[in-house]
């Protein structure tokens, strides 16, 4: 029996073509919430091992965690998300990565901090996927490219400007206080969410495999399942020393951690003009080519990087600005030869699982890069270097991947260089 009065906690707004711009740049927003949540915890490493007295392995397993739950949970979610309007999914997403973001802002303690980022990495994970869905749903097929970049570019800014504003954040006050940032920033999209997003159902009902008999269709296609390993191996070899470079910086190069941001700006700011170069190059001479250029090159900054002693600060500059742009730039013409692998019809579904592999890849080898590393009674950090040479030789593990990748891509009759 009811009362007359319809409640409903969702906003019905009707999807309009002429809002695709503002569609597009909230769903940038949610996207830029969500990478700097997750990439801010590693330049914080210093402080929080010193504030919860924690160690190494132990960080490595709080930054480990949420891609863990974020690859879990978002493969999960894509098994019933098409039964659902998006909008109150994606609400329902940002609702709880905003409640698991204030509490990792209450998070006093390794365990606390632990379940906390557990529980935000499940919601960003689903609300990760979801963001990639609706850019199906709403930007015709001829513009979804640039849509996918403009959405994509999240990263490169969350790097130039949301990590740096967090570590200053943390360095004037507490570094609880830069969760309490990136939650009340996401109360904000949360609103416009609501307000500006429409509902989108023109995919219920829509007569498709079920989940499981998708995924395992994917698996059984041995060139598909080669992909997967391969990107798991390449963000594996980065995720291996990343996690640990704020630490190292701080207890082994004598860099204050006040200083820490200069250089994530710095290098985030080199980033992005040189993911413009890697992609003009990789169009140019082929993404293969460039790949295995890009990662013999990444040698030379690992070395540098994990056997640093102390140095001055524009050193460190250099060296770490160096390190984040050749580490990271050769994701570029990864991503470009695995996106040629899949056919036209699996391509989504197989980013999607694809995305998973990658956070496991990257989850699974942040553990073992603590693993090598050990901290002294006087702070200094061994193990490192150790490190290094294992990212090393998954480099050239990857490069002999890439091969074969590429020979799986010339199979491919439309394909005519790599």
């Amino acid at each position: 029996m009811g009362y007359g009065v319809d409640v409903k906690l969702v906003k019905t707004v009707a999807l309009n073509s002429e809002n695709e711009f503002k569609y597009i740049l909230l769903l940038a927003l949610i996207q830029f919430a969500h990478m700097v949540d997750f990439v801010v915890l590693m330049p914080l490493g210093p402080t929080l091992i010193k504030d919860l007295e924690i160690t190494p392995v132990e960080f490595g397993s709080l930054v480990s965690s949420y891609n863990y739950t974020a690859a879990f949970f978002g493969l999960l979610f894509g098994s019933f998300a098409d039964k659902f309007d998006r909008k109150p999914l994606l609400l329902l997403s940002l609702c709880g990565f905003i409640l698991g973001t204030f509490s990792c802002a209450l998070g006093n303690s390794f365990e606390l901090l632990l379940i906390s980022r557990m529980f935000t990495g499940a919601f960003g994970g689903m609300m990760n996927g979801l963001i990639f869905a609706v850019i199906s749903d709403v930007v015709p097929f001829e513009r979804r490219g640039k849509a996918m970049g403009v959405v994509m570019s999240a990263f490169s800014v969350a790097s130039v400007i949301g990590v740096p504003i967090g570590l200053a954040i943390s360095d004037l006050s507490r570094w609880q206080n830069t969760f309490h940032f990136i939650g009340l920033f996401s109360l904000f999209i949360l609103l416009a969410t609501q307000l500006i997003f429409p509902n989108i159902t023109q995919h219920i009902g829509v007569q498709r495999d079920s989940f499981q008999k998708r995924v395992i269709k994917l698996l059984k296609n041995r060139d598909y399942l080669t992909s997967f390993i391969f990107i798991s191996i390449v963000s594996g070899s980065i995720f291996l020393l990343i996690p640990y470079l704020s630490p190292f910086a701080v207890n082994n190069m004598g860099i204050e951690t006040e200083q820490l941001k200069y250089m994530y700006l710095t290098g985030g700011i080199f980033t992005v003009i040189t993911a413009r170069i890697a992609g003009v190059l990789t169009d140019k001479i082929g993404a293969l080519k460039l790949f295995t250029i890009m990662v013999f090159i990444s040698f030379l900054a690992v070395l540098l990087y994990t056997h640093s002693s102390k140095i001055s600060f524009i050193h460190y500059l250099v060296l770490g600005t160096f390190f984040m742009t050749m580490v990271s730039g050769r994701m570029i013409p990864c991503m470009t030869l695995i996106s040629e692998v899949p056919s036209l019809d699996d391509r989504g579904f197989f980013m999607s699982v694809m995305h998973s592999f990658r956070a496991v890849g990257s989850a699974t080898m942040t553990l073992v890069g603590g693993l090598f590393i050990t901290e002294m009674p006087n702070g200094k950090l061994i193990g490192f270097d150790h490190a290094g040479y294992f990212s090393i030789v998954m480099g050239v593990i990857t490069v002999a991947m890439a091969s074969l990748i590429g020979s799986i891509i010339k199979k491919k009759p439309s394909v005519t260089s790599i």
